[in-house]
């Protein structure tokens, strides 16, 4: 990947993003939240819930790009309007995906980090678009993408001035059908051995299932992530979007607190200075006792 002048490692320092107080590539990032804004009252209270679990940012869809024409496509401006709600609420700094360049200009006065879908990967000119712009970008990877394919669209956004970018692994498409997607592990220590970006999971789209969003929250900070995209609702069966894949909010204090035992055991292990390596680490206490089978609702 010689043609990469920006985004390449090339012994540079890592990247951290602050994005309201919230640093990105600097400890470990929970950004939460359902995947569409379906009205006021749900959404402002899907916040709430999601930060007293542990949440970090808040994520959100104005505008879904869909496979069917017919399907719920996201409430405009209007949703824009309920998100900036929602972090004057709650302190918590908004994700929302665009989709049209022409939107990126007022999009930016609602948004906190503008995110790039896999769908929209490859859309050249909104990547130039929001590299115009200073605002933090999340470029998830495309479905049958390669980590250079991956890596080059960050490099369109660097290229335009903007610095700020996060790659996100969201799994990519094989002949598995169990799962949404395959949830490429591998692909968050290469990205780390060639850019300075930091790098989070979506384990929810690469899943599709909330049995198995937990034990990929832990492949992934085992892998290195600086974070996770986690979709969360308070009531997923109410969902507009994506709620066989929803978690309560529930579940998602379930696996904060597992995660974050888990990242902070990795770290530790970095710094310790006994090379011996005879920290002790009980498994079950940090991977398991995920209730996801436990209803929950906003306001309990």
């Amino acid at each position: 990947m010689k043609g990469l002048k920006l985004a390449a490692l090339n012994g540079q320092k890592r990247t951290v993003i602050d994005v309201g107080g919230v640093r990105i590539g600097e400890g470990f990032t929970m950004i939460v939240g359902p995947c569409s804004v379906d009205d006021e009252e749900t959404f402002l209270a899907t916040a709430v819930a999601v930060k007293e679990a542990g949440a970090d940012m808040l994520r959100g869809g104005a505008f879904k790009p869909r496979t069917s024409p017919y399907a719920f496509q996201g409430l405009g401006l209007a949703g824009m309007k309920i998100l900036a709600k929602a972090r004057n609420l709650t302190g918590l700094p908004v994700v929302t995906e665009v989709v049209d360049p022409r939107d990126v200009r007022w999009v930016v006065d609602y948004a906190d980090v503008l995110q790039i879908g896999a769908r929209n990967m490859q859309n050249f000119s909104l990547l130039r678009e929001v590299g115009r712009t200073r605002r933090p970008v999340l470029l998830k990877r495309g479905m049958n993408a390669t980590i250079e394919e991956w890596l080059y669209c960050a490099e369109y956004i660097l290229s335009e001035g903007n610095p700020n970018v996060i790659l996100c692994e969201r799994g990519i498409r094989t002949h598995e059908t169990y799962t949404r997607n395959t949830l490429d592990l591998s692909a968050i220590p290469a990205v780390r051995e060639l850019t300075h970006l930091p790098v989070i999971t979506d384990p929810s789209h690469a899943t599709g299932r909330p049995s198995l969003i937990g034990p990929m929250c832990n492949a992934s900070v085992a892998a290195g992530s600086d974070g996770l995209i986690l979709e969360v609702h308070c009531d997923p069966n109410k969902a507009r979007c994506d709620k066989d894949q929803a978690l309560t909010p529930e579940q998602f204090a379930a696996i904060d607190r597992n995660v974050r035992k888990l990242h902070h055991f990795m770290e530790d292990e970095q710094d310790a200075q006994d090379p011996s390596g005879s920290a002790q680490w009980n498994m079950h206490d940090i991977c398991g006792g995920y209730d996801l089978q436990s209803p929950g609702a906003c306001g309990n």
